[in-house]
């Protein structure tokens, strides 16, 4: 690590304030911020442990001004987060245990129907919709479930938990991302937690990108409150449109899609 120039801790910085933009306004900022670790010369473990210090400032920034702003309530998501914290912690340590090649699998489907979800829904709007389930339940289960993929595997899961809060609660998409912020540091949170204690952060690099997502996340979700849903559905499909790409990418497209059909 002795051998990162000032320049290029200077353009990962850069790198993660843009990442903290996105990330705060339709999720996916890890497909900017990780490759540009790797790129580095960043070992894996390290890469992943580091983004997720970043990764975690990021989305405070963004919390803090969505509850500023009075779009979320901490207190009122007490039992949320609880459940997101201990599932995104079991996640990260069942990863250690058991190769993720199933999700592998199954997570680009998920991802393309979360896209088809955020073109077609009508329900994809600032306006409150029906609710399907109560808090309790929807902390329970979706947060629960959604944080622990979140510490497993990882890719859409904001954009999961947005199609929840607006599909089951009824939530404006604009409230959605907000909470969605709140519990996106949340399952960060518990990650990296289990990563400094490993010792696998990467400290000289990953505060100057803390600092980046701070101000990325901040500048963000000020679009998301300014401009609602003409930014938010957009980018949201155009994010999950890539991560779709990315996960097929990585899983080799052509040999999953002849594995999906039973070809």
């Amino acid at each position: 690590m002795e051998s990162l120039s000032p320049l290029l801790v200077v353009s990962l910085t850069l790198v993660s304030l843009l990442a903290g933009f996105i990330d705060a306004i339709a999720g996916g900022g890890g497909l900017l911020t990780l490759p540009a670790l790797l790129a580095a010369g960043i070992p894996p473990t390290q890469a992943l442990a580091t983004n997720k210090l970043q990764g975690t400032f990021g989305s405070l920034s963004a919390s803090i001004n969505f509850v500023r702003q009075g779009y979320v309530s901490p207190r009122r998501m007490r039992l949320a987060i609880l459940c997101t914290f201990v599932g995104a912690a079991v996640g990260a340590v069942a990863v250690q245990h058991i190769a993720p090649g199933a999700l592998r699998q199954i997570v680009p489907v998920l991802l393309v129907a979360a896209t088809l979800y955020f073109i077609f829904s009508p329900r994809i709007a600032d306006v409150h919709g029906e609710r399907r389930i109560g808090e309790h339940a929807f902390a329970l289960l979706c947060g629960t479930a959604i944080a622990f993929y979140d510490g497993f595997f990882g890719p859409g899961t904001g954009s999961f938990f947005v199609i929840a809060y607006v599909a089951l609660l009824g939530l404006p998409v604009t409230a959605a991302t907000a909470h969605t912020k709140v519990l996106n540091f949340t399952s960060n949170l518990a990650a990296l937690l289990l990563f400094i204690v490993g010792g696998k952060v990467v400290w000289a690099i990953g505060l100057p990108m803390a600092l980046g997502q701070f101000i990325g996340g901040r500048l963000g979700s000020h679009v998301v409150i300014g401009w609602g849903v003409r930014v938010v559905k957009p980018a949201l499909v155009v994010v999950s449109l890539v991560m779709t790409c990315k996960v097929l990418l990585d899983a080799g497209g052509v040999q999953w899609l002849r594995q999906l059909l039973g070809a």
